[in-house]
């Protein structure tokens, strides 16, 4: 056990751990209750699609930029503040439903409001962790345990939520989510941190956001990485925003069908942070990413094809686990390889490829869905997640001979070991 939470032995990732867990609860059942709702109030696949897209375009269209004020500010200081805009937000979107006064446009309004906050907070997020763990070594347990927060968090919520929906509405779950962010503000106000020296910055940001992007694109396995991301990401992901309607017009359920059917997702995604905290080495890594891709790939045509609730409850652990190992191990090779400076830049591109893609997914899987139906759109999505992992599995040798050396220099990989031909990657 201690070997899985060997991170918490830090006390300001300790601290982020329990806030973050209690906050993130709230954000599923926020999640769920506004998918709910927008069905309810349009019928349409398309249209959750296109509540999605607001939600998330800001992100796409600004996380380059935030990656560059990201390296530049203090990280501590902009996590405060993005979250307790988010908890402005959510209650904004919780009495607006309440009293009765929620329309379309003003969800999709709150949802690109969100999306701007997520294009600072999320990059600023994933930077701060290495802040938090003194001891690098801990590094990936740590990214494995935030994906595991998120994934446990993700079997609590929905099921919350689903719950909360039959029981009280929509507004009641927006109000939870709102309060929950009180626990996260809280555990940041409470960190010990070191005022990191203002860093003198004579470029412009164009020109440090260029420094970025030429960096990414010069490092094969970084590169490489955030394109099999990207593509799963934007053609596979957006399942998620076809949950509503799978649920209404393939297993004809409700609310509580919803809730349990994302349980079902996130208790295979906790496994696989589970699976991840285990391991003591980011060696090796890269095969496990392929491994995941093919797994989540194979999962979601398996419940595209199922027929009723528990076939699609058996098939959702398989895409949980392999999209949470396929994302979070990826977020660990990268975080190793990085240089320090530039940590906040490609923590944007990642969370462009992660997040930033998913607009273009959602639009897409929900104008699919409209024409041949949720089910196909899903399973279509099945087989480009294969095809990545595939091609993926055909560059690792190349890929392991450049981690590698760098893998021995920063003291990860002993010498004998690259003579031993170890697979690094």
């Amino acid at each position: 056990m201690t070997r899985l939470t060997r991170a918490l032995r830090h006390r300001n990732y300790r601290l982020f751990f329990t806030g973050q867990s209690l906050s993130l609860v709230g954000t599923w059942i926020t999640r769920v209750a506004t998918s709910w709702l927008v069905y309810r109030l349009t019928g349409s696949a398309l249209l959750l699609g296109v509540v999605s897209f607001c939600g998330q375009i800001p992100t796409m269209l600004l996380a380059p930029f935030a990656g560059v004020l990201v390296d530049r500010w203090d990280r501590h200081r902009l996590l405060v503040v993005t979250q307790i805009l988010s908890m402005l937000q959510t209650l904004a979107l919780a009495l607006a439903t309440l009293g009765h006064v929620i329309t379309v446009p003003w969800l999709l309004g709150l949802q690109v409001v969100q999306g701007l906050i997520n294009a600072f907070d999320t990059p600023a997020r994933q930077a701060f962790v290495v802040e938090m763990v003194e001891d690098r070594a801990d590094l990936p347990n740590a990214i494995a345990l935030n994906s595991a927060m998120v994934n446990g968090s993700r079997i609590i919520g929905p099921s919350i939520g689903g719950a909360l929906i039959a029981a009280v509405g929509e507004g009641w779950c927006f109000l939870a989510d709102a309060i929950s962010y009180i626990f996260v503000v809280a555990s940041l106000l409470l960190m010990r941190v070191r005022t990191a020296p203002e860093r003198r910055v004579e470029a412009r940001v164009l020109k440090e956001l260029r420094e970025g992007f030429y960096y990414v694109r010069a490092s094969l396995p970084i590169r490489t990485a955030l394109i099999v991301l990207a593509i799963v990401s934007t053609m596979a992901m957006p399942y998620t925003v076809l949950m509503p309607a799978f649920v209404h017009d393939v297993l004809h359920g409700g609310p509580s069908t919803l809730g349990l059917l994302m349980t079902a997702s996130g208790a295979g995604a906790l496994a696989g942070g589970v699976y991840l905290a285990s391991r003591t080495s980011v060696v090796g890594l890269g095969r496990v990413v392929m491994y995941a891709t093919l797994a989540f790939g194979t999962g979601l045509i398996a419940f595209s094809l199922a027929g009723n609730l528990w076939l699609a409850v058996a098939a959702l652990p398989v895409v949980g686990a392999g999209f949470m190992v396929q994302m979070a191990a990826t977020n660990t090779v990268l975080q190793t390889l990085v240089d320090d400076r530039l940590r906040g830049r490609v923590m944007a591109f990642y969370t462009m490829a992660f997040f930033g893609t998913a607009p273009i997914g959602s639009l897409l899987a929900g104008a699919a869905a409209a024409r041949f139906g949720s089910p196909t759109t899903i399973a279509a999505g099945g087989v480009v997640s294969i095809a990545s992992g595939l091609w993926l599995a055909s560059r690792l040798p190349a890929l392991r001979a450049i981690v590698r050396p760098i893998y021995v220099e920063r003291g990860i990989l002993p010498v004998p070991a690259v003579d031993s031909g170890t697979k690094t990657l």
